[in-house]
């Protein structure tokens, strides 16, 4: 089992210490980068795809964890695209 299949099957199982860089590096590995909407754009993060329309969220903090409602709502998305 390869690395971007282990952090697959852990995203999939909705842990709750599922921090911010993991779900960076699943993202980029399903084609997605890192974008932030201006210099205004506070902890508003966008993930932007060549095909796809852009994921956005809200960067976690002062803990980098994300919540169970942001994990399940990215599962979703991706689902419905095709990309899980």
């Amino acid at each position: 089992m390869t690395q971007s299949d282990k952090l697959k099957k852990r995203f999939l199982s909705k842990p709750k210490d599922f921090s911010w860089l993991e779900l960076i590096r699943f993202l980029e590995g399903l084609g997605y980068e890192q974008t932030q909407a201006g210099k205004t754009s506070g902890s508003r993060v966008r993930f932007v795809h060549d095909i796809h329309a852009p994921i956005s969220l809200h960067k976690p903090h002062p803990i980098p964890t994300l919540k169970g409602y942001q994990l399940k709502q990215i599962i979703e998305v991706l689902r419905e695209r095709g990309q899980l």
